[in-house]
């Protein structure tokens, strides 16, 4: 069961209107941290430019990449329904623009302006979309797929129009605990994919919008 990462999972919610809210604005270097797992989560984060994964270490030491948070998203806000702590690590993997906003201020905000609350709803409602298809990628598609489709998505297919779409640099083990498989199966499928023409590597790796082929076929 293959699932094309639909433009409506891909669109950015509306705008939001940040004119009577009191935000920190923050440049972040690749590798920066914006906040650690187990850190009091005292504030609600928005991403508008750059990429940032959220992670998660287990008892045991393991990691396990639990999503990539795009630009035009909010994240960490669990805090909102009580979380006392971070659950996962949420580090740049790119340089990135993030917007700080305090969880009483957002609180305020949220209740004092309807307009401001139904635009983070629909924000928050988009990524669960995403989310569940997620979830049916793990599911019912084979490790190939799901590549190809964590790529599209890095990629921010369906967003513009271009013959090619420049994504952060991601190492293959990141990718492999994205898409739920190992670094050598990665290597393996991400060679195919640039035999076919789907992906290039010159300092950057650039994805095709021809990979759209491996998630659509059965």
């Amino acid at each position: 069961m293959a699932r094309s990462p639909g433009k409506r999972a891909l669109d950015s919610a509306a705008p939001m209107d940040w004119s009577r809210l009191a935000v920190e604005r923050t440049s972040m270097k690749r590798g920066e941290i914006a906040f650690a797992q187990g850190a009091p989560a005292t504030s609600v984060l928005f991403l508008e430019t750059g990429t940032v994964k959220l992670s998660v270490v287990s008892r045991a030491g393991k990691e396990a990449v639990v999503t990539l948070v795009r630009s035009g998203t909010f994240f960490g806000e669990g805090c909102l329904a009580g979380q006392p702590k971070r659950i996962a690590t949420a580090v740049a993997v790119e340089r990135c623009q993030v917007l700080r906003i305090e969880l009483d201020a957002m609180r305020r905000h949220l209740a004092a302006s309807p307009r401001f609350a139904h635009g983070f709803l629909m924000h928050m409602l988009a990524r669960n979309i995403r989310v569940e298809e997620d979830l049916v990628d793990q599911l019912f598609n084979s490790s190939e797929k799901r590549l190809a489709r964590t790529l599209l998505l890095l990629a921010r297919y369906g967003e513009f129009d271009s013959e090619h779409h420049v994504i952060p640099r991601l190492s293959q083990e990141v990718l492999a605990e994205m898409v739920g498989t190992t670094r050598s199966r990665v290597n393996f499928f991400m060679n195919k994919f640039r035999r076919l023409g789907f992906v290039e590597y010159n300092g950057a790796l650039k994805i095709h919008p021809s990979l759209l082929t491996v998630v659509l076929h059965d």
